[in-house]
């Protein structure tokens, strides 16, 4: 078969990916504070964009000062007392004033009956400034604290700044070396400390990095474990715990067997303890509580990073025919205009067509963004009522009759894609009479029923999972096999390693862990009460 070229026309449909569609799935995705991010970078990119104000419409000239203190409307700076820029019988007399001749020096003492140094004895500048200086503030803002008269009162220029862990330990550092290396090498490890106070518990890293020996490194790292809070720059939990003990002067050898088999006592394995510390019961007990009255994390009590507050996209309120509200954040959506005004002008004074094509995409751009917003706010709301119409149950009654729902069902029902329901759903959240969820808790996993009804959702049979461990005595601890037989009495048919997975998904311990605690924790309640009363039976 001989190849040949030729040229030939072909008809075809596609679907193009346009930046103004990129643009608006990329929106859907984001969270209200990556959207208001956006729209500031989009703000300050366009000059055809503007925020949405309720002030009035843009491009209004803001009053002028002469009119303040008009209360008829005028504008005209004149109000009903004759004091306005106009007045008849002020500005006339004033004019008359200050052009008639005073006279000689001679002829003004003359008149006042005293010489002009009585009268004016020092520069009117310097006389303003001292008494300016004496007097005392009359307003709140004289006196520092608060912003000036023109300005919003901002309530953040009273708040203190927290004193971070960093801060605080660089201000010990200063004080406890004096070599720059020294110190270089204690700020690096100051770098390294986390918010709970501990260091990598590899530093060998740091050590590469510096170009430093093991040795000195070692010998900063000491001076820093004695800084102030106890137990910080430890590097595991074993550590910082000896760290207190020996600033509390309690590092004995039998408080170091203790503190390097921390595992032990994790799991209550009180014999095992007693017989490595070569103690007898009342000492472990009293070494117990020694350690459980040292902080494991010395660092959080100071001031870290402050976490951003969640803020919900959508409201839902109970209705007054017994139905559902849902409403969304306005707070949350960013209101931006585009300045038709400003494009007219610019259009009939720009000249050149570089400037022209410049402009007109600043336009388009604009527009399509505004359409995007709304569009993105009425997908979300979309989205959001449909979930709310297919989870009634679990706003009526609780998470316990939280339905099976994936996003095919939301995504049917509304008439839209899975993936614009799935980027509807990613980082955002709703308000609810029982908290406050995100959007993608509501889509769960389906649990077949026993008896071949209503499937159950996974959620709701986490719940049951934990209300049946929550009830549990600790004569009768429930195992997994334990746990399936009862829910499937229930009409849930579950396998015992998805009991599992969800009770190791919600940090509860094994059977066997659970009746260590609750059984220790039994025998601590009964010496406690077997104490109160042999001293309650004492005689006096």
């Amino acid at each position: 078969m001989a190849l040949t070229q030729r040229l030939e026309f072909r008809q075809s449909q596609s679907l193009v990916m346009t930046p103004q569609l990129m643009q608006a799935i990329k929106l859907l995705q984001l969270s209200n504070l990556d959207l208001t991010t956006f729209v500031e970078e989009e703000l300050e990119r366009n000059p055809l964009l503007e925020r949405a104000s309720d002030e009035g419409p843009a491009g209004e000239a803001p009053a002028e000062a002469g009119s303040y203190g008009d209360s008829d409307g005028r504008g005209d700076g004149q109000g009903e007392d004759g004091f306005g820029g106009g007045a008849e019988g002020f500005e006339p007399g004033q004019e008359e004033w200050m052009s008639k001749d005073l006279g000689t020096r001679a002829e003004i003492e003359q008149t006042l009956d005293t010489g002009l140094d009585n009268v004016f004895s020092e520069e009117p500048a310097e006389a303003a400034a001292r008494n300016a200086q004496d007097a005392a503030p009359t307003t709140y803002t004289e006196w520092g604290g608060g912003a000036s008269g023109t300005e919003d009162y901002n309530l953040e220029a009273f708040v203190a700044a927290e004193t971070t862990l960093s801060d605080h330990l660089a201000e010990q550092l200063a004080v406890a070396f004096a070599a720059p290396a020294q110190r270089m090498i204690g700020q690096y490890l100051i770098d390294l400390v986390d918010e709970a106070g501990y260091l990598p518990a590899d530093l060998g890293q740091a050590v590469e990095r510096l170009g430093a020996s093991q040795a000195d490194v070692e010998g900063v790292l000491a001076v820093l474990q004695k800084f102030d809070p106890p137990g910080v720059c430890a590097r595991n939990l074993s550590e910082c715990l000896a760290i207190q003990l020996r600033e509390l002067d309690r590092y004995d050898p039998a408080m170091q067997a203790l503190v390097e088999h921390l595992d032990l006592l994790a799991k209550r394995d009180i014999v095992a303890l007693r017989k490595i510390c070569g103690v007898d019961d009342e000492d472990i007990a009293d070494m117990i509580g020694e350690i459980r009255r040292l902080n494991p994390k010395p660092g959080m009590k100071f001031g870290s990073a402050r976490l951003q507050t969640m803020v919900p996209d959508v409201y839902v309120r109970p209705g007054p025919d017994g139905g559902w509200h849902v409403e969304l954040n306005s707070d949350t959506l960013p209101r931006v205009l585009v300045n038709q005004t400003y494009y007219s002008e610019l259009s009939k004074k720009v000249g050149k067509d570089g400037d022209k094509s410049y402009f007109t995409d600043a336009l388009q751009n604009a527009t399509w963004l505004v359409r995007a917003l709304d569009q993105r706010a009425r997908t979300i709301l979309k989205v959001a009522t449909e979930i709310v119409r297919q989870q009634d149950g679990f706003f009526t009654h609780g998470v316990a009759h939280l339905r099976p729902l994936n996003l095919k069902a939301v995504a049917d029902a509304i008439q839209m894609h899975e993936s614009t329901v799935s980027r509807v759903t990613a980082n955002k959240y709703m308000a609810t009479n029982r908290g406050t969820f995100e959007l993608k808790y509501f889509f769960t996993a389906s649990i077949a029923s026993a008896d071949g009804g209503e499937a159950h959702s996974a959620e709701a049979v986490r719940h049951h999972i934990k209300q049946l461990i929550d009830s549990e005595e600790p004569s009768a601890i429930l195992s997994d096999d334990t746990i399936v037989e009862r829910l499937r009495a229930s009409g849930i048919d579950i396998a015992r390693r998805t009991v599992a997975k969800y009770r190791e998904a919600m940090r509860i311990p094994s059977s066997v862990q659970r009746r260590r605690d609750k059984q220790s924790a039994l025998g601590n309640v009964l010496s406690t009460a077997l104490s109160d009363r042999s001293r309650n039976t004492e005689p006096a």
